[in-house]
């Protein structure tokens, strides 16, 4: 009785089954079915096409109105720039994203209302993200630093390639890239603001008249600015700094636009090098004592 019994649940279960089958695959052959695939497919198509025109014409938007009105900073426009242009993409495509959960016919609403509830919850473990948002908001605000800057932050030192809502990203000197939470920024030295100064030693030998060799050497740095826009006043012969037994120090110090001292340092050492040398004036050079030991240990 009992297996009779079986046996016909299972049969109804199966003719159940197979019913549902059978109507579901009518409701996929149906006209309403890929009629409504087709307005879907439509609208989805419709949101991803404006969300990109959208972003793309907000972008040359913005560009273009600070470059009229932040036309004396162009340190500051590029940052503001491109943090109005990544919060522009992050609503729009937010937007997007809600308007395509819509015509697939999903609960916008109750999502967010879920959300609201969970954001409580998860509040408590979002406060770095919150502090570096302020952090970020703040160091544009009192612009601490902008895209392009040479900076040193924390362990970091490199240019800046953007300034996000939560993070900084840093590219190094050999072209790793350093990201940085903006929360965690505690201190920011910027190269790129002031006027760079850098000082030039040399080592000519302690034979060397001293007084010619300040007089070829001023001569020279006072025609650079002529050739250089980098520096700021003509370079300065401070004189000797140090002496040893062989050698004597002289000392050039040189002012330039920021981040410029290392490649007018450079021209500076070679053409004092060739100056040196035109004029007879003898560098130091590395000398070596042999002592030839007597016999008997003497």
């Amino acid at each position: 009785m009992e297996e009779e019994l079986t046996i016909d649940i299972a049969k109804t279960d199966l003719k159940g089954l197979a019913k549902y089958s059978r109507d579901l695959w009518d409701y996929f052959m149906s006209q309403e079915f890929w009629d409504m695939i087709f307005t879907v497919s439509v609208k989805i198509l419709s949101i991803i096409i404006i969300s990109y025109l959208v972003v793309w014409i907000g972008k040359k938007v913005i560009a273009r109105v600070f470059l009229i009105r932040v036309r004396n900073n162009e340190r500051r426009q590029i940052t503001i720039v491109k943090l109005l242009q990544s919060v522009l993409s992050y609503l729009v495509y937010f937007s997007a994203i809600m308007g395509i959960l819509s015509a697939v016919n999903i609960q916008v609403a109750g999502l967010i209302a879920g959300a609201g509830i969970a954001s409580v919850a998860i509040a408590f473990g979002a406060q770095n993200l919150v502090k570096d948002v302020i952090t970020g908001f703040f160091i544009i605000l009192e612009d601490q630093f902008s895209v392009g800057d040479y900076v040193r932050i924390n362990a970091a030192e490199g240019t800046v390639m953007e300034i996000g809502l939560r993070t900084t990203k840093i590219k190094g000197g050999t072209g790793e890239q350093f990201i940085i939470p903006n929360g965690s920024i505690t201190e920011v030295i910027n190269f790129s603001i002031n006027n760079s100064k850098a000082f030039i030693d040399m080592q000519v030998s302690l034979d060397a008249n001293i007084e010619k060799v300040q007089k070829v050497i001023q001569d020279y740095l006072e025609t650079l600015p002529t050739f250089h826009e980098e520096l700021v006043t003509a370079p300065v012969f401070l004189g000797i700094t140090n002496t040893t037994s062989t050698e004597a120090t002289i000392r050039i110090t040189v002012e330039t636009l920021p981040l410029k001292q290392y490649a007018i340092s450079r021209i500076i050492r070679k053409d004092v090098i060739d100056i040196l040398t035109k004029n007879g004036i003898p560098l130091a050079v590395p000398k070596m004592m042999f002592y030839e030991r007597g016999q008997g240990g003497e």
